[in-house]
């Protein structure tokens, strides 16, 4: 309300407001998050608390998107299946840059118990797309979700655009260090399957099955 109050009255309070145009960018797109809800599970019943008049999410300015093409960031909330792993890639490919991800519960975290017990589930959507902030709970509570959210906000706020950022703590460096890592990971592995893709007759989900199967049987 402060700064509210001092561009009603510019001259009558301190005057000029100094800033970067970087520092405006940011604070624009931090408080101005358009998401993707991509709800698989119980966490997507849960979801529908954060949107409802008692907790308000739309009060941190994320508004609900039906197109990738216009969300900033995507919740991954409930259980990843090894048949909707070729469907969270795509959304997530279809989304422009700077793209964002949030994993909402135990299952889009690491698997939950249907991993241990099931033959079908992803253990975790950061095996398919790298994943910025992770909220843990089974399912999380509408609290848990937006402290989440303003940890996306404050690294959104924080990202270089035109320069490095010279204000980081070192909790901050690491953390875009290991988001950077994700993303290179990702890139990585996203340019190997377009050759398999390339080269191959017969591509479906059953090349992910295979390969996710292998991966919990070694875990």
């Amino acid at each position: 309300m402060g700064l509210l109050n001092r561009l009603d009255d510019p001259i009558q309070g301190d005057g000029i407001i100094l800033g970067t145009v970087e520092d405006l960018l940011n604070w624009g797109r931090s408080k101005s998050d358009w998401y993707l809800q991509f709800g698989l599970a119980c966490c997507a019943i849960e979801f529908m608390a954060l949107n409802a008049a008692h907790f308000d999410m739309m009060r941190f300015g994320a508004i609900p998107r039906t197109s990738p093409r216009q969300a900033d960031f995507i919740i991954v909330s409930g259980t990843v299946t090894l048949k909707m792993a070729d469907r969270i890639k795509t959304l997530y490919e279809q989304m422009s840059e700077p793209r964002y991800v949030m994993s909402m519960g135990s299952c889009a975290n690491t698997g939950g118990p249907y991993w241990e017990h099931g033959y079908h589930v992803v253990k975790g959507v950061d095996r398919l797309i790298p994943v910025d902030v992770y909220v843990p709970g089974c399912p999380p509570r509408p609290e848990a979700f937006f402290e989440g959210l303003v940890k996306l906000q404050k690294m959104i706020s924080t990202q270089a655009i035109f320069r490095k950022r010279e204000k980081m703590s070192a909790e901050d460096l690491a953390a875009l260090e290991l988001r950077n890592k994700k993303i290179q990971e990702y890139n990585e592995r996203a340019a190997q399957e377009n050759i398999e893709f390339t080269n191959a007759k017969h591509v479906g989900y059953s090349r992910y099955s295979l390969d996710f199967l292998n991966k919990g049987e070694q875990s």
